[in-house]
């Protein structure tokens, strides 16, 4: 009888096709699961009537101009809220025993968590996408250039790729779904509504203000605003991706700790 040998290693390259391929594995699971692109699509388009329609002319004045403020901030709730979809598919696999099954394979060990990451990256490409069409339906319109829908696009998905890492940590160590969903909401609820995503930072009190002012939430917004409505982008998007740096350095060695313990 003849055994074949399995590497103790797994090389770069092969660990990038590992993570490609078990994206793929998630990506193709939504024919059978339509309901997951639905919550991604649904969800952030009914915010932004609730908020433009019923919200616009008490803040702004008129839709128009709230439609304005209001959708490129509602883009970055969308990316916070989304990665507890991570958080969730993670869990299940975790706790169904997916993960055990994929030790077994001659397999990178950080392509399965990084493959889930990709996955979701690409869901929030779409939902990013389908939200800016929608609100150009209702009547927004880009200030700026193509160059600044593409900084939007690059900078939210850099962004989503470096938050995501917190939705991995919390998905590797809760015990069951309904735990994540406590714990995810938790985070996202006082985060991005103490922040300038649906109301001016001016029309807060004055101690709100000093948190919302250095919300990571309120600068992504701004640096969205600034780049499909104009101003100052550099400001916002540096600090932006000071955010995101800290994120990842902080959550991402956590979070593959962690994993590495419970598997």
């Amino acid at each position: 009888m003849t055994t074949l040998a399995v590497p103790s290693r797994v090389s770069p390259l092969t660990g990038l096709k590992n993570t490609a391929t078990l994206a793929w594995r998630s990506l193709v699971s939504i024919k059978h699961n339509p309901f997951e692109i639905i919550d991604l699509s649904i969800q952030p388009l009914m915010f932004l009537l609730l908020f433009t329609y019923t919200l616009g002319g008490a803040i702004a004045g008129s839709t128009d101009k709230y439609l304005a403020f209001a959708l490129p901030g509602i883009l970055v709730q969308n990316t916070i809220f989304a990665t507890m979809n991570i958080a969730l598919l993670l869990n299940n696999d975790l706790t169904k025993g997916v993960f055990d099954r994929l030790r077994s394979l001659p397999i990178s060990r950080w392509s399965p968590l990084a493959g889930r990451i990709l996955a979701d990256t690409v869901k929030q490409a779409w939902s990013v996408a389908l939200l800016l069409g929608f609100g150009l339906i209702l009547g927004f319109r880009v200030q700026t250039s193509f160059w600044g829908v593409l900084g939007t696009f690059g900078l939210m998905l850099v962004f989503c790729l470096c938050v995501a890492w917190i939705a991995v940590l919390v998905g590797v160590v809760a015990s069951a779904e309904d735990k994540v969903q406590i714990f995810m909401f938790s985070f996202m609820f006082p985060l991005t509504f103490t922040s300038n995503i649906f109301a001016p930072t001016e029309s807060m009190p004055g101690w709100l203000q000093s948190w919302v002012k250095i919300n990571p939430v309120t600068i992504l917004a701004d640096a969205v605003r600034a780049m499909l409505n104009g101003g100052d982008v550099a400001t916002p998007v540096l600090q932006s991706l000071a955010w995101a740096a800290a994120i990842l350095a902080v959550f991402a060695p956590l979070a593959v700790w962690r994993f590495k313990r419970r598997v």
